[in-house]
């Protein structure tokens, strides 16, 4: 699942202090939008791509939300 603020921050190289709240909220939702889906038991991973060699084309700051399965580590 995807996770889209409705404040516009390009990336995370765009953050700035007055940003914090925002991200809290993202990752605060991830967890209830986790919980929702059943994952929270079990465990998931959110995601926050940066830059071209991260695969980032959206010009927008998201949280993937990745669950529902086991995941290897490292990723990538």
């Amino acid at each position: 699942m995807l996770i889209v603020p409705n404040q516009h921050v390009a990336h995370t190289e765009a953050l700035e202090p007055e940003h914090d709240a925002l991200v809290g909220e993202v990752v605060r939702t991830a967890r209830e939008v986790a919980r929702i889906e059943g994952l929270s038991e079990r465990g998931y991973r959110l995601v926050i791509n940066t830059g071209p060699d991260a695969q980032n084309s959206v010009a927008h700051l998201h949280v993937h939300l990745l669950g529902g399965r086991g995941m290897g580590w490292p990723p990538g």
